[in-house]
């Protein structure tokens, strides 16, 4: 679906008039959704937000969604990565787990298939509540996390890049071997330690910006292939007796 729906969607551009109290920034926001293809297809094609086809992008070449897989998402809110994981990876097991687990501390509808915590990932109960909810150690984990923005580029910055080692240190931990990591960061923003410890731990680590990215954001994504499998000095020391 790379680069889906751009070619469809030519028409007349909508403008929101400046009557009322909306601010400029508001206005060129919302103007900006209204006019944005990947904003129209998800709502013709029943995805919850246009982030549903950066991983559609991104699975379509990397493959990285197979059916049977289990899948962790953090960050899920609104559920559009989560909608598309069940659909290529399947819902809900029989013998009780899931395919798809998600976890967010904002409220969200359910996603058919799916089961959603709410609670915060950052929690330390968080990272034992997911696995013993999927049923089994996942095969990939995805994060489309953020922080909040204060309007502070280099705080906000910071803050999303923290989530994103946080995301990599429970990936590392959790993972099958052979399985992957995808996370949100920023251009020029991941530290040379994360990608370090990603080389380490996994075959390929790449950055990736799928074309359903808007070209003016410094949105990246972190995609670290083929976990290595954790080694003794990555596990607990047993106590001394």
């Amino acid at each position: 679906m790379s680069g889906g729906g751009r070619g469809d969607d030519r028409g007349l551009t909508v403008r929101v008039k400046k009557k009322g109290k909306l601010k400029a920034s508001s206005r060129a926001w919302l103007e900006r959704q209204l006019n944005d293809p990947y904003v129209r297809r998800a709502r013709a094609d029943g995805y919850r937000s246009r982030a549903a086809y950066k991983l559609l992008e991104m699975d379509e070449r990397y493959k990285l969604l197979k059916q049977g897989m289990r899948v962790v998402d953090l960050g899920a809110a609104p559920g559009g990565w989560t909608q598309v994981a069940v659909e290529r990876c399947g819902g809900a097991l029989p013998g009780g787990g899931f395919h798809v687990v998600g976890i967010d501390y904002l409220e969200m509808d359910a996603v058919p298939g799916a089961e959603i915590l709410q609670m915060d990932f950052l929690d330390d109960a968080a990272p034992e509540r997911l696995i013993a909810t999927l049923g089994a150690d996942p095969d990939l984990v995805m994060s489309d996390m953020a922080a909040p923005t204060t309007g502070h580029r280099r705080t906000d910055h910071l803050r999303t890049m923290h989530l994103c080692e946080v995301a990599a240190d429970f990936a590392v931990t959790v993972l099958k071997p052979g399985g992957h990591f995808l996370a949100k960061t920023f251009q020029g923003g991941t530290e040379n330690e994360l990608l370090g410890m990603l080389k380490r731990h996994f075959a390929t680590v790449h950055h990736v910006k799928p074309p359903a990215s808007r070209e003016d954001s410094v949105e990246l994504y972190l995609l670290a292939k083929g976990f290595k499998g954790r080694k003794r000095s990555d596990e607990e020391e047993p106590a001394e007796e």
